[in-house]
């Protein structure tokens, strides 16, 4: 199974930051960061249950 909404197609997107005492001292890299979506399993119209991302079973779009 695929790690994105089958609604709304987010998935995991990269990103990477720096922390303000990094920012104050010097320049530190910190690395990249995998940022993943927050998939729960939820009832689908048919009946079935598919993982969807909480922004869309916030919504209600997997009962349209």
């Amino acid at each position: 199974m695929t790690k994105t909404c089958p609604i709304c197609n987010r998935g995991k997107i990269n990103g990477g930051g720096y922390s303000n005492r990094v920012r104050a001292l010097q320049f530190n890299p910190t690395g990249k960061r995998v940022r993943k979506v927050n998939l729960q399993w939820a009832k689908m119209t048919d009946g079935s249950r598919a993982k969807v991302c909480t922004r869309c079973l916030k919504a209600g779009k997997n009962l349209k």
